[in-house]
Order: C-alpha cells, then structure tokens, then sequence
C-alpha cells in the first residue's frame, strides 16, 4: 500500500508515526513537506526531521515539486494536514481514497462568524466532494462536533490525534518505588507561559494546598511572555517556596522529569487543539489531571480510569481533582497504571499505523471501520 502523508512540515510529534509506517513491510511511505519548519520553533530547540530517509521536501526545487505531485495523485492513501488545496484539487476530483488530517476548526470564534469568504472555502474544500473518498481522521475530540455545523463527513470521520513515542521500559516504576518512602507530592506543569495555557491555574492551586498544609513541589518548565508575571504571582501568593520554575528544557529531559513525577497538570483551553503532552506525560506514568476542553482530553481520558477531567478554566474544579490524588495514594496509583496501559496498547504509534493500514484496505474495498474505541474509531 502506498501510503502519503501531505503537511507543511514534520515536526518531532508526528516522526514516531513515520517511522513506524516506513518501517511496514507491506507499506510505501512518503512525507511530502511543503515548507521548511518556522525559524521560531528552531531557536525554540525543536529538532529538524526533514532529512529523514522517507521525507520529500517539495519546496526545494521544480523536480521535487513535481515528484510530490505524481505521488499525491497515485498514492493509494493521501492524509492531509496543512498544505496548499492547489496541490490535492486533482486527487480528489478522481475521487481516490484521501484523509483530511484536522483538529477542531473554532478555537476562537464561532462557526457563524466565518463570513461568505470562509463560507466559500468550505464549501470549495470540503462540501461538493461529500459524496466523494474523502474522511476525516479527527486529531481532535471536538472536530467532528465542528463539521457538522456544515452537515459535512457524515459517518466519515475517525478518531486520530498525535502519537508520540511511547516509552516500553518502567522507568516510572523505578520512580515510583523510590518515592514510597516519602510524603513529598511532586506535581509537573509543562508549557509555554502564554495566555490560553493559564499557568497561573497551578500556582493558585498551590497556594490552596500549601495553606491546607500539604507537603509538595510544584515544577513549572516552559519559557513565555507571561513568565516573569507568573514569578510576580508566586511570589505575591507566597508559594515561592514550593513552586520552582526551570525555564525550557529539551523534548528527551521533560520525558525523563516526568517519570520522576507524581501529577502532571494540564490546565489549557479550546485553543490547545490536540496536546501532545498528555500522550506523553501519560506514557510516563503521571497521574493527569486535564482540562476538559484540550483537544486530546475526550479521546485519551476516560475519567477516574486512566485521569481526571476538570471543568476548564476552573480553578476550583481543578483543585478538587488534584486534592483527590493527594487524599487517596490507591487512586493515584491505578490512574497511573491505568495511563501507562493506554498508551502502551491502544494510543501508540504502533497500533495507530497498524489501525490506518486496516481501516485504508477496508474503505477500498467499501466497507465501514470495525473499531469501537481508540484510533480509527468513528469519531
């Protein structure tokens, strides 16, 4: 099966997935970049990919470009994420199987804000070829809720996401057996320190713990534009003593320092489109305690299982969840245990690429997904 994945430019969230499908022995696979990666994320340490065995960088000459378009239009599966429509207008006009890769399309306005040019995309896009081999792999819960304000994918779209690395080895249980001696709780936020991530919801929850007289360490990791007005905070609350802030650390030392945690928090809002994070704190073995309007938060929590949901920009519902977790050490342990099995046999990038080669043969052949839950799943 020849198989494209279509996207400006792959980033270290979307490379465990390549690897694993170029590593299929019944799979051909390309990722066709369409740009190179922003100057900002590269002096923000993020690692370049484009030089991995399997990627074919459009944007570096008319050849390339043309290579690109040949196999977007003969590939047997096409996944889009963000690309030109120039570059697919002849694919889905000979109606072969494609995948718009989306999360959720109203972050910060409502559909009925868009005006006649949004309108008009969305019909050029997405409505005249309904009837078509066109799905939607959701990387979103809320994504599907959006479409069909334009009774658009009816039926046709599939839960997905990120999927990145999952850590097979039990580092957290290391972590956790040396902590079985301690009282110290250590809670992890992780971000950068802009307005939607609300990394003033921890420091206010600290504030609340330590007054109540809970032992605790509160690590803050991220660089931002509200940074040194969160150091503002801490210190006007008086938690300086338990909150420490540690500035931006590379992608392979946040996996470690989350196993070396007890609670991870994620107190996003709808902006946070899919998070990634939380695969990965999860993968770590962290009881998460997760904004429920995070993209991810509806298809990787099932609440009081494998993490806890709080009501998002909440302070008070986000205290709560996280009191529970310090009150009760059974529950914090089976939400750990829990998180490690999803993301060890379900969200992985195994059993996603495994799942979409599945699903890919089955709509060929024109039959309907066989999966109830998780990846490829009807969203």
């Amino acid at each position: 099966m020849v198989i494209v994945f279509l996207s400006n430019y792959v980033n270290h969230h979307q490379v465990p997935l390549a690897d694993v499908f170029y590593g299929m022995p019944n799979v051909s696979y390309t990722f066709i970049a369409t740009q190179e990666m922003y100057d900002w994320r590269k002096q923000l340490g993020y690692p370049d990919f484009s030089d991995r065995p399997y990627v074919l960088n459009s944007f570096e000459s008319k050849e390339k470009y043309d290579e690109a378009i040949s196999l977007i239009n003969d590939a047997d599966v096409l996944i889009v994420g963000s690309a030109p429509e120039s570059m697919i207008v002849q694919r889905l006009k000979r109606d072969k199987l494609t995948f718009r890769y989306s999360e959720r399309w109203f972050k910060k306005r409502k559909w009925y804000m868009l005006g006649l040019r949004g309108l008009y995309n969305i019909y050029m896009n997405h409505y005249r070829y309904r009837n078509k081999n066109l799905y939607m792999l959701a990387a979103s819960a809320y994504t599907a809720n959006d479409v069909s304000h334009f009774f658009l994918y009816p039926n046709k779209i599939f839960k997905w996401g990120y999927f990145p690395r999952v850590d097979t080895n039990d580092m957290y249980l290391i972590r956790r057996n040396n902590n079985l001696n301690r009282e110290k709780v250590s809670l992890m936020w992780c971000s950068r320190f802009i307005d939607w991530k609300h990394p003033e919801m921890p420091i206010k929850i600290a504030k609340r713990l330590k007054d109540e007289g809970y032992d605790f360490i509160l690590n803050m990791y991220g660089n931002g534009e509200k940074l040194e007005e969160m150091r503002s905070l801490a210190s006007m609350l008086l938690v300086e003593d338990v909150v420490a802030f540690h500035g931006s650390k590379p992608n392979e030392e946040i996996i470690h320092l989350m196993q070396e945690h007890d609670i991870f928090l994620f107190t996003s809002d709808k902006n946070e489109g899919w998070g990634a994070v939380l695969n990965e704190s999860m993968s770590c073995g962290c009881a998460v305690v997760v904004s429920d309007m995070i993209g991810a938060a509806p298809f990787l929590i099932e609440n009081n299982k494998n993490g806890l949901l709080f009501k998002s920009g909440n302070v008070e519902s986000l205290y709560a969840q996280v009191k529970r977790l310090f009150d009760d050490e059974v529950l914090r342990t089976t939400i750990s245990d829990n998180a490690i099995y999803t993301m060890k046999n379900v969200w992985n990038p195994v059993v996603a690429a495994e799942r979409l080669v599945h699903l890919a043969n089955r709509l060929l052949h024109n039959m309907d997904t066989d999966y109830i839950d998780g990846p490829c799943s009807k969203a």
